[in-house]
């Protein structure tokens, strides 16, 4: 016989104590805990700060991607191949998350938010600490690479659990009626990470070319120790979830969170791996197209970067207002536009970037990613995180979206790769990121709308 559970009202986010039946998978599911006081916000700050080390550490790479690692990594490869091996190293730490995503999500479902997340954390600060401290390629031949790579998979293997973590966590705080407004606090902190990244080489980029090669670009990476501690501490006093402590109280928690995820969610598994794909536009913008206009359009290294801080600053005022728009008409309506937006905009941005029309690209460029782009952005944490139970929530959105970005990860290569040594040769890149945001778009419009399903019926297949 079924256990039954409590009702949570949609509009509170209290206990109604109406009784309801099994989850999707047909396991039963948790008793729904009352919100721990202040714990919401708690909860929302915590995942702010955390994704925001966390994404510091990844974002730092994926720029001196961009402007360094080609020179001092594989300095035996013409130009076009350096940039495409370096791009390449980038995607690497892509590759390994769906790996920690099982792993990881396993651990979550199973043990609990909190433990995730803090080993989310202390792994990206090594691994990004320890890549500060390589030899080049002029010192220790092969090895400085092969290391290089290592170092990337270990980031990967941190960040596929980091943002599934941090969204579980938020989202099970958050009130009934402002889930998308709290969990978009996790991709908020994602964009000001980016900003730190860039702000912190923005410095670095300024000095002279041999200075930068063989020291200036180790500094962001040795920060890295000083903002980890300040997640670390900020992390360890968040209490653990109500509808994990609920359903761990009861015993509960999925065996084989994956088994149950395999029986029961293999669609919406499918449709977040799909929708995922609206990341490209992410790594095309902040990757690609910042290696696109310093290393082959001659444009200031400087400039790029104040395009980045600025389009991250807009960002970090639209991703909670889109998010919060989503609470009060759904959250497919905002991802489609958001999706289907960033689709458009690409083209009159790398047009802009081809002709080096600075005006134009700070236009363009603010638009696609500060505003449009947020849209997704700020709503995909809890529109995936809704597809599932709170069994297999972390393991759900883990993996599906890790799947999904390790596409957006190989983007940058898969760029330069189609764009070859031809700089006018645009299009085919403007046209790559138009085919995976409008799948994106497509994927989502498939899904059920969720935005006013209680915490309790999340995950149903009726």
């Amino acid at each position: 016989m079924a256990s039954t559970t409590i009702r949570t009202n949609t509009e509170t986010g209290t206990d109604t104590g109406t009784p309801t039946n099994a989850d999707a998978a047909g396991a039963p599911t948790q008793p729904t805990a009352r919100p721990h006081g202040a714990a919401p916000a708690k909860a929302a700050l915590a995942s702010w700060i955390g994704s925001a080390v966390e994404y510091y550490d990844f974002f730092i790479y994926g720029t001196a991607a961009a402007l360094v690692f080609g020179k001092i990594f594989f300095p035996s490869f013409d130009p076009a191949a350096g940039t495409i091996a370096a791009f390449a190293t980038f995607g690497v730490g892509y590759v390994t998350r769906p790996i920690g995503a099982l792993l990881l999500g396993h651990i979550g479902d199973r043990h609990g938010r909190k433990k995730v997340l803090t080993f989310t954390l202390l792994l990206m600060g090594l691994a990004t600490f320890l890549v500060g401290c390589l030899p080049t390629y002029g010192q220790v031949g092969l090895w400085a690479p092969g290391l290089l790579v290592l170092l990337r998979m270990l980031q990967g293997l941190s960040a596929a659990g980091e943002q599934a973590g941090a969204n579980s966590m938020t989202l099970e705080h958050a009130p009934a009626d402002k889930r998308a407004f709290y969990t978009s606090f996790t991709l908020s902190g994602t964009q000001a990470g980016l900003i730190l990244a860039t702000l912190v080489f923005l410095p670095v980029s300024a000095l002279p070319e041999d200075q930068l090669l063989a020291w200036g670009w180790r500094i962001p990476f040795f920060l890295s120790a000083i903002v980890v501690m300040i997640g670390f501490w900020v992390r360890r006093t968040l209490p653990e979830t109500p509808a994990f402590e609920g359903q761990a109280a009861h015993g509960q928690a999925a065996r084989m969170p994956i088994v149950e995820l395999a029986r029961g969610h293999k669609a919406c598994v499918l449709r977040v791996i799909l929708a995922a794909l609206v990341a490209v536009v992410s790594t095309v913008f902040s990757v690609y197209t910042l290696s696109y206009a310093v290393n082959t359009m001659h444009m200031p290294r400087a400039t790029m970067l104040t395009l980045l801080i600025l389009a991250n600053l807009v960002a970090l005022c639209a991703i909670p207002l889109f998010a919060a728009l989503s609470d009060r008409i759904g959250r497919k309506p905002v991802f489609i536009f958001g999706a289907l937006g960033s689709a458009l905009l690409i083209w009159p941005f790398l047009w802009s970037i081809a002709h080096a029309h600075t005006a134009l690209v700070f236009v363009f460029g603010l638009l696609l990613s500060g505003v449009v782009y947020s849209a997704a952005n700020g709503v995909w944490p809890s529109l995936y995180g809704e597809m599932f139970s709170t069994r297999v929530r972390l393991s759900g959105m883990a993996v599906g979206t890790q799947i999904g970005f390790a596409l957006a990860g190989f983007a940058p290569t898969i760029c330069a790769a189609v764009q070859g040594n031809d700089p006018g040769n645009w299009m085919p890149v403007a046209a790559f990121v138009s085919v995976t945001s409008a799948v994106a778009a497509l994927a989502v419009a498939t899904c059920r709308e969720t935005y006013r399903t209680p915490m309790a019926e999340l995950g149903r297949r009726d």
